[in-house]
């Protein structure tokens, strides 16, 4: 594993998004993200995260998302230990801001206790939840599919932004990432971070020029040892690619990216999909997604970049190369 750290000024960033090895959040995947690959993903020096309602117990059962904070807490605290010279990323807990998610405020208090730094928030920009993340020292980064929820989320006090840009997996916006990010950079001169097809070294850099502090990458990591998936799922990220995926609001009520292989596995023309309305979204039983759906399964645009099932270090290993050469053949082009 390279120990090269990369070298442009971080000094707009909060100190909890600094000195990372590659400048990377992985996403949190539904189902998917797990302690394991948390852990693994800030070993491998990118930020990992999951979303707070993967963490499910059964009725009677203390909170599983306290477990498996102490998890992921005592793990990297014993590897930093360990490796001084290369300590973990930091980690992030996706928080579901919707009016369905009835764990809300059990799940702000838990992660508030174990003073989760980075905090993602989702489908509602809502000053209270910003609160508690910075009561504990965190950070806030609301993802957005527009200008327009960017300033609003801004406004009620996040710290920073992901664009969700045309091409991201799972619930994913429209819009071109070359309209989005220069849009929000207008005005916004915070932590931003791009969504949307990052799966190589080069979309990492191509984000970065954009004027994006970090890549946003998800559907890459369903193709991991570590990750909570099917080896079904696995092998057909790894033998897919961008015109396999469709985009639908059918699963969920909002607007997303899917493998079409897995729709016609459910029996579905995915080219004949109705549309859905918004307000069917409902979170109560952690997933805004019908059991009888749970395995139309989402991904981005970006796997074509995928070729084989890895472990997560060998992944950030490969972006991290590409990332470097890339960026060494497009500074040749621009002599001092």
């Amino acid at each position: 594993m390279s120990l090269q750290k990369w070298t442009r000024s971080e000094d707009h960033l909060p100190k909890n998004l600094r000195g990372l090895r590659l400048p990377l959040i992985g996403s949190p995947l539904f189902i998917i993200s797990v302690p394991d690959l948390v852990i693994a993903q800030c070993k491998a020096g990118i930020v990992g995260s999951f979303p707070a309602l993967n963490a499910r117990e059964s009725e009677g059962e203390p909170p599983l998302l306290d477990a498996w904070l102490q998890q992921i807490t005592e793990a990297l605290d014993r590897h930093n230990q360990d490796n001084p010279d290369r300590p973990a990323a930091p980690f992030a807990v996706n928080q579901i801001v919707h009016r369905s998610n009835s764990r809300l405020e059990r799940d702000l208090e838990i992660c508030a206790k174990w003073k989760v730094p980075i905090w993602i928030t989702s489908l509602g920009a809502r000053v209270d939840v910003n609160e508690a993340a910075h009561s504990c020292g965190g950070v806030v980064l609301h993802d957005v599919i527009n200008n327009t929820f960017a300033q609003k989320a801004i406004s009620k006090g996040a710290d920073g932004l992901v664009a969700v840009a045309a091409g991201a997996g799972g619930h994913a916006g429209a819009q071109s990432p070359f309209a989005l990010i220069r849009e929000i950079r207008s005005w916004f001169d915070g932590p931003l971070a791009l969504s949307g097809a990052i799966a190589s070294g080069e979309a990492l850099l191509a984000a970065r020029a954009l004027g994006a502090d970090f890549g946003y990458a998800g559907s890459p990591f369903i193709a991991t040892h570590e990750a909570n998936a099917q080896e079904k799922y696995k092998q057909m990220i790894v033998d897919s690619s961008a015109e396999d995926i469709v985009y639908s609001s059918l699963f969920t009520g909002v607007w997303g990216n899917y493998l079409k292989s897995s729709i016609v596995q459910a029996g579905m023309d995915p080219n004949n999909l109705p549309s859905a309305d918004p307000t069917s979204m409902n979170f109560a039983q952690g997933s805004s997604k019908p059991k009888a759906w749970k395995e139309i399964w989402g991904s981005g645009q970006g796997i074509g970049d995928v070729n084989a099932v890895t472990s997560v270090e060998e992944l950030v290993d490969r972006i991290d190369r590409e990332y470097r050469a890339a960026g060494h053949r497009l500074a040749a082009e621009f002599p001092i």
